[in-house]
């Protein structure tokens, strides 16, 4: 077996496209940054990607490793063969390089799941009984929803009266406690104070959860050093589509907790009536392992350690100079919570005023190539109260996306804003279609939902 696993032998196929020291100062690349979209003028266009929020574009290293890796694909944990002892050595390979990207504790568990949503759902079954969870109706739907007893605190209209009123809740509670809570908000990328909150909840006696399904992309993220309890977040938001998802930390109540599957490799005997069950992070990942989504996310991790000094002042030049080429534009309103000076990731949420949200992001797509996302962006509550009824459309930035693809961005609001779109469209089953004036027929180009 020491043949099998011989890390020369088994590790190649992935560690051939581990950046090396000297790529620190080069941005990652992106498979579709190239990508040529059709028009409805009948022309095509770059494509510009401003929807990374909702799922990166897969990096080139991640599908160089998936690519690299999928000849020696099996299932793993189980069998002798020379596949499924190499895919069992590389799929606890990239649970050690996700530990060492999100600074887990020698302890902590790391679980993968199927997303964030999952990962957090599985912390939500872990919750000892008699617990409760304090959660802002500001979060997100998959932060917000999954709790047996949860205390919802209103929507804070600045840093300081959500940890006031935090503050307030955690001093009226007894008992245990978890505090859920998002590293950025879904709508409109504004970082929330984790460092406040977590000195919060530690004078209180309370666990942390966060999570970081916008942040991981843009920062890096620390468990011990934040002295957080919980960290959840997802691959495709992190360049690493190959539905994979984290849920890392503290070891007590997922080692307590039923198994988040009941089935095969969650389990160490089963007899008549009696199952014993595993221990670790096993017990949680039950059923055939997402090993390729696992390599994936490693070499997404192992990328993105090695480029923050590039990829972090990169997306602030970018985001900067969209923040201030919308303002620009008289129709503009950008969306916020805690107001236009408070930190964010690379993610702008906006209104323009006399024009449908909806309308704006088909038009976009449809008339200049661009990607945007409009709606309620799965934290309704915070919407609805940032814009009423009435949505806004969020233009979200990552590897991939230029300044010339900014610049054609702001150019294409500001022309839209003052004299509208150029096609004519219709609206259909709460979406907008390109359509012609005359007959009414739809155009073969999907509309942005």
């Amino acid at each position: 077996m020491t043949l099998f696993l011989d890390p020369d032998r088994t590790v190649r196929p992935f560690a051939q496209h581990r950046p090396s020291e000297g790529a620190r100062s080069v941005l990652p690349a992106v498979l579709g940054a190239d990508l040529q979209v059709p028009l409805g003028s009948g022309a095509t266009a770059s494509f510009a990607n401003f929807d990374h929020a909702a799922t990166a574009p897969c990096m080139v290293a991640v599908a160089e490793a998936a690519q690299a890796f999928l000849p020696w694909y099996a299932s793993s944990h189980e069998g002798s063969g020379t596949l499924a002892a190499i895919s069992t050595a590389r799929f606890e390979e990239a649970r050690r390089v996700v530990r060492a990207f999100v600074g887990c504790r020698d302890d902590d568990y790391l679980v993968f799941t199927r997303n964030t949503t999952d990962a957090v759902k599985l912390l939500a079954m872990a919750v000892p009984e008699g617990t409760t969870v304090v959660v802002f109706d500001s979060e997100h739907h998959a932060l917000l929803l999954p709790w047996r007893d949860v205390r919802r605190l209103p929507i804070p209209a600045s840093v300081e009266e959500m940890l006031a009123s935090l503050d307030e809740e955690l001093r009226a509670l007894g008992g245990d406690v978890l505090v859920a809570v998002s590293a950025v908000l879904n709508v409109t990328g504004e970082l929330m104070p984790l460092e406040d909150v977590v000195a919060l909840c530690r004078r209180h006696g309370a666990r942390v959860a966060v999570d970081a399904a916008q942040l991981a992309a843009h920062q890096p993220i620390d468990i011990a050093g934040l002295d957080v309890d919980y960290v959840a977040f997802s691959g495709h938001k992190m360049y690493a589509p190959f539905g994979i998802g984290v849920l890392a930390g503290r070891p007590d109540w997922l080692e307590a907790a039923r198994p988040h599957l009941a089935g095969c490799g969650a389990t160490v005997d089963v007899g008549d009536g009696a199952v014993t069950w595993a221990s670790g992070a096993a017990r949680h990942e039950a059923g055939g392992a997402n090993v390729v989504g696992a390599v994936a996310l490693a070499a997404a991790c192992q990328t993105l350690r090695t480029a923050w000094n590039s990829v972090m002042p990169y997306e602030s030049v970018l985001l900067n100079r969209l923040r201030s080429g919308l303002a620009e534009v008289p129709e503009v309103v950008e969306v916020s919570l805690f107001g236009p000076a408070s930190e964010r990731v690379a993610m702008v949420a906006f209104t323009v005023d006399g024009v449908d949200s909806a309308l704006l992001a088909t038009a976009l797509s449809v008339e200049y190539g661009i990607g945007v996302r409009h709606g309620d962006f799965c934290a309704r509550p915070l919407a609805r109260h940032l814009s009423g009824e009435r949505t806004a459309v969020r233009a979200s930035l990552g590897l991939g996306i230029g300044v010339d693809h900014v610049d054609r961005l702001v150019d294409a609001v500001r022309t839209i804003s003052e004299i509208g779109p150029r096609l004519f469209y219709v609206a259909e089953d709460g979406a907008w279609w390109p359509s012609t004036e005359a007959t009414g027929s739809r155009l073969h180009v999907p509309p942005t939902r």
